[in-house]
């Protein structure tokens, strides 16, 4: 019954939250967008949005270590794994500017989704060609214009909480461009949003460790060779995550 009603005051404080902040997003946006149409400030106000919800429980605890392997400013590919919809949340907290590739039906929620269109966050159907063509197009415009893109290379959420094997877009994208890729392995966060049904659960103790950067270069511009390695250093680095 605790959890029961836990759940409840969560969802309906999800409700509310996004109630008061996207007027906020949207008045950010028209007062920006002139100086700023890559929006950055208006991803950073929207990681604030999202950090509300562990800035509110004092149960949910988030640890972030290696900040300072993200850039400021230019080119990056970000790769992470994926175990919930609470991996979104957790990766707001880097508070470094990067534009989410996300399942498009997510951006016809109400309020969450208007926001990410307000952001130009980048839609994917997964399965559809074309869709697929138009992110890799929209990603590659980012990039020129030197802003990182945040890719879960697994293409869906882990069952089991494993590292499943990663697709290649992301890869694809770093050895075209020449851009880094950045692996961040997160833990942890598999009970706070659920695949399936609403209940949470009441604590929750979440990791996220940043690495450093891998050069496509140094992997002779391999696309198998770099994506091996991305795996390779998440899944090490979650290992030791999920024992602390």
């Amino acid at each position: 019954m605790g959890a029961a009603l836990y759940s409840l005051a969560f969802w309906s404080a999800l409700a509310t939250i996004c109630l008061v902040m996207f007027p906020g997003a949207v008045i950010v946006f028209l007062l920006t967008y002139p100086f700023d149409r890559r929006r950055k400030l208006l991803h950073l106000y929207s990681s604030f949005w999202a950090q509300l919800f562990f800035y509110l429980q004092p149960l949910w605890r988030l640890r972030i270590a290696g900040r300072e392997h993200l850039p400021w400013e230019g080119p990056a590919v970000l790769v992470a794994n994926h175990q919930s919809l609470g991996d979104i949340v957790v990766l707001f907290g880097l508070y470094r500017p990067f534009k989410w590739v996300s399942k498009a039906s997510v951006f016809k929620v109400p309020l969450i989704g208007w926001n990410m269109v307000l952001n130009g966050y980048v839609p994917l159907e997964r399965g559809r060609g074309e869709s697929v063509r138009k992110m890799m197009d929209a990603c590659r415009a980012w990039l020129a214009r030197g802003f990182p893109v945040f890719f879960f290379p697994e293409g869906t959420r882990s069952r089991d909480g494993q590292v499943q094997e990663f697709k290649d877009g992301a890869f694809a994208l770093a050895v075209e461009t020449g851009c880094p890729v950045i692996p961040i392995a997160v833990s942890g966060t598999a009970d706070i949003l659920p695949k399936h049904g609403f209940k949470l659960q009441m604590r929750a103790d979440c990791r996220v460790r940043v690495l450093p950067p891998l050069s496509p270069a140094d992997h002779g511009g391999d696309l198998e060779a770099l994506k091996a390695a991305a795996r390779e250093a998440i899944v090490a680095a979650k290992a030791e995550l999920d024992r602390r």
